[in-house]
């Protein structure tokens, strides 16, 4: 499973969820799908433009964790 770490890096960039929304043109409903695990595809697009304005890589974002089975 990919976990998505975006409040970490926004926490580390001292950046609010509503800043990175302006500067990277994604509605706050789509960040917060994103932020809160919700989401299931993103594109390279938006994954390029996140990183561009956190000045990050997408691995200090996105991170994979082996699924625990029961």
């Amino acid at each position: 499973m990919i976990r998505v770490d975006l409040d970490v890096m926004l926490a580390r960039r001292k950046m609010s969820l509503t800043e990175l929304s302006q500067r990277v043109g994604i509605t706050m409903a789509n960040l917060s799908i994103l932020k809160n695990g919700r989401a299931k595809a993103v594109r390279f697009e938006t994954l390029e433009a996140i990183c561009r304005a956190l000045d990050c890589q997408p691995g200090d974002i996105l991170v994979y964790e082996e699924e625990q089975r029961e």
